[in-house]
């Protein structure tokens, strides 16, 4: 008998299949048939005992059927296939907006660990019912880049680093959280970890465990005062605003940052912004309002608000209130980023590996880059591609 033990994985018994579960969210189907030609077998939350095989050819065999199944991963949440990026995949972590790393050229470096939210706010820069995949970073990976761009970020400046985790979506979806706040906060060079979250999934448990991982702030997305405001632009009769209020209290109490963070929606939640403000001055936290603006792939709810008129609007509020909303990003400086290796216009020979995040995009690398290529529909081999975008070594091209 072997017994096979996956730490990431948990087995379900669903008639003539098996369903494996991935880092709690994510899932793909074993045909029953296909794993007991591999030997009699029993399943066991994270376990699989086989009779009559050795280990080793046990193994041997279920890789084949793993490999195949983690090609039709499935996000629970969403419903959207999912694509697990870890190292021996061959895809570079720095070149998307929706995973892996950006280096914007300052002391903060965003790091993206997965896609996919558990609400669908009707402001949202990213609109998931455009997006027909989602992504998923091994914790390892992330790490190991992580500190490579920490080294190279450190020989350019002495400031302290910010390790910022947010997502095309809600961070906290990703299983492997905690462990990667502490690996984190385990590198040399980084003095704030921070992350972005709507605090749906925050639990006084969690605050803790989070903390004592090492994070250092919390940007708590709240965007309206009144229950019925908050569900009309989370979009979500299930949005508690009460249970986040009082998570938002607890946080305050503890030895943490915390960052109240609406999104100013024209027409929809002016009435609410002085409101939060005076909610954050009550519990003592800080508060980062932001200006809702209208991006091409994401929701648009309202005209966006003038730039300028939104700076007037806020320092009509600051006179009112008595707190500083402006230049609230002091701390941020400038510090050369990474090396762009493609320049906008260039023509270049790229590797396609797997989708991209709309239909007909798919990701390919050249140069430890990852580069999504629009209008696609070659699911493998070398094609020859136009830079369209480059800018913060996130890269766009298209076919040619």
């Amino acid at each position: 008998m072997v017994k096979l033990i996956f730490d990431d994985l948990k087995f379900e018994d669903k008639e003539d299949k098996i369903k494996v579960v991935f880092l709690k969210i994510f899932y793909f189907n074993l045909d029953k048939d296909k794993l007991s030609k591999i030997a009699k077998f029993r399943i066991d939350g994270n376990d699989i005992v086989f009779e009559d095989i050795t280990e080793r050819k046990a193994r041997q065999k279920l890789v084949f059927l793993f490999e195949d199944g983690f090609r039709n991963l499935k996000n629970s949440i969403t419903g959207k296939k999912t694509i697990y990026i870890h190292k021996n995949l061959g895809i570079p972590l720095i070149g998307n907006i929706s995973f892996g790393m950006i280096d914007r050229g300052t002391s903060v470096i965003e790091v993206k660990p997965i896609t996919g939210c558990n609400i669908d706010c009707i402001y949202c820069s990213v609109d998931q019912n455009k997006r027909t995949t989602d992504f998923v970073v091994e914790k390892d990976y992330i790490v190991n880049e992580l500190k490579e761009i920490i080294e190279f970020k450190s020989k350019h400046s002495k400031d302290p680093l910010e390790a910022h985790i947010g997502s095309n979506g809600e961070p906290l979806l990703y299983d492997d959280m905690i462990p990667l706040i502490e690996d984190i906060s385990a590198i040399n060079g980084i003095k704030t970890i921070s992350m972005e979250t709507n605090g749906t999934l925050l639990t006084k448990k969690t605050v803790d465990e989070l903390i004592n991982a090492g994070l250092t702030q919390f940007n708590l997305s709240i965007n309206a005062f009144t229950q019925g405001k908050a569900e009309q632009i989370a979009n979500s009769k299930a949005y508690n605003l009460g249970k986040i209020m009082k998570i938002a209290r607890y946080i305050a109490a503890k030895k943490v940052n915390l960052i109240i963070a609406p999104v100013w929606i024209p027409g929809l939640n002016d009435d609410e912004i002085e409101k939060l403000i005076e909610f954050s001055k009550e519990i003592k936290a800080d508060i980062g309002i932001q200006n809702f603006l209208s991006y091409k792939q994401g929701k648009r709810p309202a005209d966006a608000m003038d730039f300028d008129d939104f700076i007037v609007k806020l320092k009509t509020l600051e006179i009112k209130c008595g707190i500083e909303l402006l230049n609230k990003h002091a701390s941020i400086t400038q510090i050369k980023a990474l090396p762009k290796p493609f320049k906008k216009g260039e023509i270049i020979d790229v590797e396609i590996k797997c989708d991209g995040r709309f239909k007909d995009e798919k990701i390919a690398v050249k140069n430890n880059r990852n580069i999504s290529v629009l209008d696609c529909n070659i699911d493998s081999g070398i094609i020859k591609v136009k830079i369209i975008r480059s800018k913060h070594n996130i890269f766009l091209s298209k076919t040619i």
